[in-house]
């Protein structure tokens, strides 16, 4: 397998460019983040399902940035448009530094698959095996499964003069069968394509008395290919599998009726037909058809992936055994979740009284998303409750949340949702589902204009004799039973009048034409969300060139704004300590001498996919706290409808402080950001114990929460 593409002189000067600059590549920071996801797989403490699924997950990343991240690069690179990235590359080097990235955690990928996963998957339970090492009996059952339920199912498809070139469909493995017919010159080859469609199970099972054997679908085909090609000689037979361009802005109007939506539909559609921006193969493939295939889809050499026979393409495939039944109780579960802090008596009280008498902090998945089930349930049942109002952008299977809304328009209530049909990847599922309510008597929005509505709020208007209570949800992470579970996430559930108002305000912006001037403790985009953090970083350099208190901690996914990082730049110039924990890309470059020597950045990847963002500025001691779903990314400031708020009870803003104290205490899941872009893992240092926050987190009390300490 060849791990790079580019010459070495070339990639010499391509990196003193890179490190010469600022600023660091958001797409270079990505595969540096997909390498701390691969780390996550190679810990020696995983299991073997652990490592498969973190190993999956890398997959499923890595076909994602090339459909939005290369296609969006491609969208210049194809239509001649200038392009510069932060690490000061035109277009085409940046896009031969990419793929030689690329191209190394590919082969890093496969390295740990072949090396460190596959020869101990015996020992584990299961195999992976194809065809040929079956006994006789389980090779008749396999041939018998083909016959039967997969050979109907297939449609060899040529490409000849007399035959266009079919639609290949993005992320399917699909057979390249090269064949000539007898007597014909060699000249006369001929390419067919199989198509392996996606509903047919990845792998076939077969249980013994002490393993399960798992036969990828691909061997089973190959081994009985040639009943697809009768009377004719294959010369080749080749498994590959493409990526096509899934990056599309939607051309939106004004107009967010059904044309809308047939817009989403259409552009849903192209997704199929995209450019290819990738191709995976088994090497060995035939130099006649990849040329041809290269020529057909204007690609160059650094954009086949080559995979060894011994391994296999598309490891999201693995999700099969990692879900299998039979092996649930090999893979660690999360311990029981606990009540929030600041409401103990979870389910023994009602929940309207409970929230009228305190503000309840949500910290999933530490917390359960219970109680806002409970309230959107009891909203939908309670005959005082006039009104509910919600945004959602990606929803569960089988969503309560829908349930709960549709039984609220069955018993007469107000009900509105702003349904984002533009999530990417959900768009389907988000639509099928706001049918449904639209159908059942909501008022329902799809989206709101050029913005991406990406804010979570949730309003219940509840009128109690003669007395109107508002009850309020806001949070960081979508109404998704399934992943709050997976993601950790903050919400806060309130009636707190200020918050209500501006909520209610920020409501009849999204549903209406309202242009406010000011919220008090909503801090909203596009409207000033980087203009008011800028002030708060600048107001922070300005207390330590005064000689007060000062500090920053922020914890986000994805730092890529240049006006926030050149701000954070002149507040740590000033004195200011800066203490950022950022997940995935970081455009920031932390510890460069008179530039940034102030600022630490800190990445947590491990069990749970960390997806809150807390926001706290030091003040001079009268600190400012903010948690919301913005991160910050120019999209964020100027592509989305996003909100943060202020958390002023004492406790809870302590509360949320821990968190952050927690995060940059973790030597387990933590990895330190160095000035060159790269990154080291944190390990206890001698004497220290292991804290690892996706088990601590379990086991927070209020003493701990009164006595933090944010430094």
């Amino acid at each position: 397998m060849e791990q790079h593409t580019m010459e070495t002189s070339e990639r010499d000067k391509i990196d003193i460019k890179i490190q010469s600059s600022d600023l660091i590549s958001r797409d270079l920071s990505w595969i540096k983040f997909n390498y701390r996801v691969l780390d996550q797989s190679q810990k020696l403490s995983r299991t073997i399902f652990e490592k498969l699924k973190f190993l999956a997950i890398t997959a499923s990343n890595l076909d994602e940035f090339f459909m939005i991240r290369v296609g969006s690069l491609y969208n210049y690179l194809d239509y001649d448009k200038e392009r510069i990235d932060y690490s000061g590359l035109r277009e085409d080097p940046f896009k031969a530094k990419l793929m030689d990235d690329a191209q190394g955690f590919h082969f890093a990928q496969h390295d740990h698959f072949l090396h460190e996963i596959l020869p101990k998957t015996k020992e584990s339970g299961f195999e992976l095996s194809n065809v040929q090492n079956l006994n006789g009996d389980e090779q008749e059952i396999i041939k018998e499964y083909f016959y039967k339920a997969v050979y109907p199912m297939l449609t060899p498809m040529v490409f000849d003069g007399y035959h266009t070139f079919p639609i290949l469909m993005n992320k399917l493995l699909i057979f390249g069968v090269v064949t000539i017919n007898p007597g014909d010159k060699k000249d006369n080859r001929k390419l067919s394509f199989v198509q392996i469609p996606s509903n047919i199970p990845r792998f076939y099972e077969i249980e013994r008395e002490d393993e399960m054997v798992y036969i990828p679908i691909e061997e089973v085909i190959r081994e009985h290919i040639v009943s697809l090609f009768r009377n004719v000689i294959i010369e080749s037979i080749n498994l590959f599998r493409i990526i096509r361009n899934g990056d599309f802005t939607l051309e939106e109007t004004e107009d967010m009726d059904s044309n809308f939506l047939e817009e989403v539909k259409r552009k849903l559609n192209e997704r199929k037909t995209g450019r290819v921006v990738r191709v995976e193969v088994e090497e060995g493939y035939s130099r006649w058809m990849m040329n041809l295939l290269k020529d057909r889809w204007n690609l160059q050499n650094d954009s086949v992936f080559k995979i060894k026979k011994e391994s296999m393409l598309d490891f999201t495939c693995f999700w099969q055994i990692i879900g299998d039944k039979r092996f649930k109780d090999r893979i660690p579960q999360p311990p029981m979740q606990v009540p929030p802090l600041s409401y103990p008596l979870t389910g023994s009280q009602d929940i309207f009284q409970v929230l009228k008498q305190k503000d309840v902090l949500l910290h999933h998945p530490y917390n359960s998303m219970e109680p806002i089930m409970d309230l959107l349930h009891k909203a939908a049942e309670d005959p005082s409750v006039m009104a509910i109002k919600m945004t959602i952008y990606r929803l569960a299977k089988n969503s309560g949340i829908t349930q709960a809304l549709l039984r609220a328009v069955e018993n007469g209530k107000h009900v509105s949702v702003l349904f984002e049909v533009k999530a990417r990847f959900d768009e389907e599922n988000n639509m099928q589902e706001a049918k449904r309510l639209q159908k059942a008597g909501c008022f329902v929005i799809y989206g709101v204009s050029n913005f991406k509505t990406h804010t979570k709020l949730l309003l219940i208007v509840k009128k109690d004799e003669n007395k109107v209570t508002r009850f309020v949800h806001l949070g960081s992470g979508n109404y998704n039973e399934d992943t709050s579970k997976l993601y950790t996430d903050l919400g806060l559930l309130t009636t707190n009048e200020v918050l209500a108002n501006d909520v209610s305000e920020f409501f009849n912006v999204i549903t209406g034409h309202s242009m406010p001037s000011n919220y008090k403790n909503l801090i909203t985009a596009p409207q000033g969300m980087r203009r008011q953090l800028i002030e708060f970083v600048e107001h922070e350099a300005e207390n330590a060139k005064r000689g007060l208190p000062c500090g920053i901690v922020i914890k986000v996914n994805s730092l890529e704004d240049s006006e926030i990082i050149y701000a954070l730049y002149r507040a740590s110039q000033s004195g200011v300590p800066v203490k950022l924990i950022i997940r995935g890309i970081c455009c920031l470059r932390p510890g460069r001498k008179g530039l940034s020597e102030n600022i630490e950045v800190y990445s947590i990847v491990g069990d749970f996919l960390e997806h809150s963002r807390i926001y706290h500025f030091h003040n001079n001691g009268d600190s400012r706290t903010y948690v919301g779903s913005a991160d910050m990314m120019v999209r964020s400031f100027e592509k989305r409808l996003e909100s943060l708020f202020r958390v002023q009870d004492p406790f809870l803003e302590k509360q949320l402080m821990n968190i952050l104290a927690y995060n940059l205490k973790d030597n387990v899941n933590a990895y330190i950001m160095q000035e060159d872009g790269s990154y080291l893992a944190k390990s206890p240092e001698e004497g220290e114990s292991e804290f690892n926050i996706h088990k601590e987190f379990y086991r927070v009390t209020q003493d701990i929460v009164e006595n933090v300490s944010l430094v």
